[in-house]
């Protein structure tokens, strides 16, 4: 299991002057490889708000404790849902984060998630008004589909409603008076971006993606091309989401599949386990400050980790593309390249572990492909067996969570990992924390379409 960590305290029991010489020497070994000419991107504030921790401190503390934010459903009621279990964040106001509390009124739980996620990496870095030039300061950010309940419409359409036919002149005429001026703000997926930009005066690059799970990698991806090409010395990036809404429990678990285990809620989402039986929705949102190098040393801002390289692909067409996942391997191999490193460098797998029997199989199937006999050496934790699944948010938080693990040299133990399914042969990281035996770990996400990306860290 290697080197063991105190859950209480997040201090490595034995020495690092071993780990030290390791970066020193990966760290030498990847400018040889990338070319020192390459511009540098460091990650220099973490910002985390999920159901198991508000901050990254608290978050942290509780990926090393093993505790689970899954629970029965308590925002609304479950009697005709299909599942009846969420990961909900219940201590969560976001008058303890946001600034311009008058745009609260147009911002949705998703948008507060992502905005209060912001102000907290912002805060880590040290990102006081005035200490990076405005109009060099950018903002990517990911978000999924907002949803809207049926009841914010139910008056209007009713109106449309004539003998059993919809009149549609009448929605122009009548309708749209019983619908909030402002209720369209709180749906579009660009507005966290919005939002970020107003909170910090970011006058530099802003951009939104809409990739579902592998949005938030692909806004890391955005952040790093804008400060390479010149355009900007720091990015906040991240993403939110909250799939604890009715609408989007019965969608995923129409489409996509969510966990029956109702008799014992922690034990429902269970990544690359046997018996695994489908996903849980939850919610939260994760956010970075990402300078180049040289402006974040000359600001003296702490570093946690270099961004190597982040690579993209989808699966294309066919079943036999997305039973492989294509998408991933080619995330993964684009990740590498840019990084300069091989395969046996990387210190962890933070997967995608949806916890489905197709999703963790196809993603067991890629890494094979991808990284070679080597994957079933590398080890992997799957964070969505304490916090569930929620769109682009989830992946932007499970990036937090190997930064952090970067910067405590510990890897966190993947929850209900209890009967190894045969069919992926992982190295899982299970029953407690694992020391981190390299400096270097890979985030990956993917649809269920398809729509892959991975990221590639190296503690600094």
């Amino acid at each position: 299991m290697g080197t063991r960590w105190a859950a209480t305290t997040g201090l490595r029991i034995g020495g690092q002057k071993e780990h030290t010489c390791q970066t020193e020497r990966i760290a030498g070994a990847s400018q040889m490889k990338a070319g020192n000419h390459r511009v540098r991107t460091v990650v220099t504030g973490v910002g985390v708000v999920s159901p198991i921790g508000i901050g990254k401190d608290a978050f942290w503390e509780s990926l090393l404790k093993g505790r689970c934010g899954i629970g029965f459903l308590r925002a609304f009621p479950t009697h005709n849902l299909p599942c009846k279990l969420a990961a909900e964040i219940r201590d969560f106001n976001p008058l303890d984060h946001v600034r311009h509390r008058k745009f609260l009124k147009v911002m949705s739980r998703d948008i507060q998630l992502g905005v209060s996620a912001a102000v907290l990496a912002a805060r880590d870095a040290g990102l006081e008004p005035g200490a990076v030039d405005p109009d060099r300061l950018g903002v990517s950010f990911g978000c999924g589909r907002i949803s809207t309940t049926p009841e914010e419409l139910a008056d209007a359409v009713k109106l449309c409603s004539q003998s059993n036919e919809f009149s549609y002149t009448r929605w122009g005429e009548d309708s749209m008076g019983n619908i909030a001026p402002l209720w369209l703000l709180r749906q579009l997926p660009n507005m966290p971006a919005c939002h970020i930009s107003i909170e910090y005066d970011a006058r530099g690059p802003n951009n939104t993606i809409t990739s579902r799970d592998s949005s938030a990698l692909l806004a890391l991806a955005e952040a790093v091309d804008v400060i390479r090409r010149g355009a900007a010395d720091a990015m906040l990036v991240g993403a939110c989401s909250s799939n604890v809404h009715p609408v989007d429990i019965a969608k995923l678990s129409l489409y996509e599949g969510l966990s029956r285990r109702e008799d014992d809620p922690e034990k429902a989402c269970r990544p690359f386990d046997f018996g695994r039986d489908g996903t849980i929705v939850g919610e939260g949102a994760g956010a970075f400050v990402v300078e180049e190098y040289n402006h974040a040393l000359a600001r003296g801002a702490e570093i946690y980790a270099e961004i190597l390289g982040v690579g993209a692909g989808c699966d294309g067409r066919g079943y036999a593309n997305g039973a492989g996942g294509t998408g991933l391997v080619r995330a993964i191999q684009n990740a590498l390249k840019q990084a300069g490193i091989e395969p046996r460098e990387l210190g962890h797998i933070n997967a995608h572990g949806k916890s489905t029997q197709r999703d963790d199989l196809v993603e067991a199937r890629a890494y094979y492909r991808a990284l070679g006999d080597v994957a079933r050496d590398i080890p992997v934790t799957a964070l969505k067996s304490y916090f569930g699944h929620f769109d682009a948010g989830s992946g932007a938080v499970e990036l937090a969570g190997s930064v952090l693990a970067l910067r405590h040299r510990a890897i966190p133990a993947t929850l209900n990992y209890e009967i190894p399914d045969p069919r992926c042969r992982l190295n899982v990281v299970h029953s407690d924390p694992e020391d981190q035996p390299t400096p270097t770990a890979i985030s990956v996400n993917r649809t269920s379409m398809g729509q892959s990306a991975a990221a590639i860290l190296r503690a600094v």
